[in-house]
């Protein structure tokens, strides 16, 4: 059990002996209004110290730190905006190997891969965990084109599922219907398999 503001106020006048601090007294009730006030506080200065650190970060301290990008990252939940936070600002000048490119583009929200195609000046782009085209695409082509070195051409890669893959999680059509599927669904559903580049 955690001790409100209230019952510290308690404890630290009682050894004093002049305080009459039973429930419902006069003194109780002001050591109550009180020590609502602190626990509000304390509460308010909780919430700030978490929002301050990008590791804890939950509302407005990942809108603060959008607020300074230039673009914000496609993501479902807050630990997706962290990660994603935390990748765009380690853009650095060091940020141009390939290591880096793909570390720094896990700012987008999605796990995003780039590769030398072996032309230089020529990089394919893919979604290995996103069946389809990713939702929210023309906000993540403007980060990744954002990230990427301008002299670059970049030729993007979507994967769709095979019917092998269809047919191993839905054996049958009438499963695929009962679960809402059609055809294009059936090409990009997504169950955590990473499909690769194409």
């Amino acid at each position: 059990m955690t001790l409100n503001f209230e019952d510290y106020l308690a404890a630290l006048l009682q050894p004093l002996g002049v305080y009459d601090l039973r429930p419902g007294a006069v003194n109780r009730g002001e050591l109550a209004a009180y020590g609502a006030c602190l626990d509000r506080a304390g509460a308010e200065l909780d919430s700030t110290a978490r929002e301050m650190s990008l590791t804890s970060a939950e509302g407005f301290g990942l809108e603060r730190i959008e607020a300074l990008l230039p673009y914000r990252p496609v993501c479902r939940t807050a630990g997706q905006r962290r990660t994603a936070l935390a990748a765009l600002l380690r853009i650095g000048g060091d940020s141009f190997t390939p290591r880096a490119i793909n570390d720094t583009l896990r700012g987008c929200g999605l796990n995003v891969r780039a590769e030398e195609t072996g032309r230089p000046g020529y990089v394919k782009v893919y979604f290995p965990e996103t069946a389809g085209i990713p939702e929210g695409f023309p906000q993540l082509r403007a980060i990744i084109e954002e990230i990427l070195p301008s002299h670059l051409d970049i030729t993007y890669v979507f994967w769709y599922n095979t019917w092998a893959m269809a047919a191993g999680r839905h054996p049958t059509w009438g499963r695929a219907a009962a679960a809402g599927l059609s055809w294009y669904g059936l090409a990009v559903e997504n169950d955590g398999f990473e499909g690769g580049e194409g």
